[in-house]
């Protein structure tokens, strides 16, 4: 049910996106598999209020399938190489339909040996990463991932881009409350936060990155025309940049951010790139109670002055979501629709 809200946005159902995002993914050459996977994942961020990564990303997601540059039709391999480890190759497919495969393959490595590591390679990941590990934590598991990406961040010191925003996440169960679940990019912005502030014509704050010349801007717009963006926290951030860069690009097998070409695929967007995956059963490590005392740690954590917890204004925004519906522009919405090959 969709309604029409007293700030001209529409309401929709979590269910309702999916169902128009699924229809635009098939539309547009993947198969039901990757299209339900694909959705579920656009709407839950769509929801939890994680918009650089929501319905925002869709056109970016239909040219990069016109243009050839990603295969939606992709059937992702998987070989469990030992006790703990496991090579996921996602043939030019996206990343997320690539860990709904080896899901029970990582998951059967974690109760055997209490570690799983996945290793993705020739994947693309165009959305955020805590629906990846938030399901793990909600097992009772400790996830941790990392991926990279599209070269636009410029390393410590330097004058031109080498990696992507290189995000990190992982997420652990807590006694009586939801997982707590950290998302963040190694950049001081994520890029799609920048494509935002570009489209409204809104300055990103100072130290955000540089333009094509290497000097610093505050113009969204110069970050996105040849320039880049800096690395959070000066050298450290930057040394965690190189980190996953190493993880997620070279222990998978997989490309280095500065390896992407888009030459020849016109309208082109995801980074094709790898993932790293570790997943950890902590009563493995001898902590028989790691849920209270992840309780304990989180009301230390607000004791102390924090106003919030990581991902705790997602939750919030998923319980307002299922009570009354996805807020969503009226003209976003029609684009949807579309995209989805809906009559006006």
């Amino acid at each position: 049910m969709i309604e029409k809200g007293e700030t001209q946005d529409a309401r929709i159902s979590f269910h309702a996106l999916k169902s128009l995002l699924r229809t635009i993914f098939v539309n547009n050459g993947t198969v039901a598999e990757t299209a339900d996977i694909l959705a579920e994942n656009c709407a839950a961020c769509e929801r939890d209020g994680a918009l650089s990564h929501g319905i925002f990303r869709m056109p970016g997601y239909v040219d990069s399938l016109k243009s050839g540059w990603v295969d939606g039709l992709a059937v992702p391999e998987t070989t469990r190489l030992g006790p703990s480890f496991i090579r996921i190759d996602a043939r030019n497919g996206f990343a997320q339909r690539a860990l709904a495969v080896a899901d029970p393959l990582i998951r059967n490595a974690v109760r055997e040996t209490g570690i799983a590591i996945a290793a993705i390679r020739n994947s693309h990941h165009f959305s955020a990463l805590w629906p990846d590990v938030e399901p793990l934590a909600l097992s009772g598991y400790m996830a941790i991932t990392v991926v990279n990406g599209l070269a636009n961040v410029v390393p410590h010191g330097g004058r031109q881009a080498v990696y992507g925003t290189n995000p990190i996440a992982f997420a652990v169960p807590v006694e009586n409350a939801p997982p707590l679940v950290v998302d963040q990019a190694t950049s001081v912005m994520a890029n799609g936060e920048v494509r935002l502030h570009a489209l409204a014509d809104k300055p990103v704050p100072d130290g955000t990155g540089i333009d094509r010349e290497g000097n610093p801007t505050n113009d969204p717009h110069a970050i996105l025309a040849g320039g880049a963006l800096n690395t959070f926290g000066g050298y450290k951030g930057s040394s965690i940049a190189l980190f996953v860069e190493i993880l997620a690009g070279a222990i998978t097998g997989g490309q280095f951010s500065f390896e992407n070409d888009f030459t020849g695929f016109p309208g082109a967007q995801t980074p094709k790139a790898g993932q790293l995956l570790i997943v950890i059963d902590p009563n493995w490590g001898g902590s028989t109670n790691f849920e209270s005392r992840l309780a304990r740690l989180c009301t230390q954590l607000v004791d102390a002055g924090q106003d919030r917890l990581p991902g705790a204004r997602r939750f919030t925004n998923r319980v307002a979501a299922k009570q009354s519906g996805i807020p969503i522009a009226q003209d976003k919405l029609q684009r949807l629709r579309t995209l989805a090959g809906e009559a006006p």
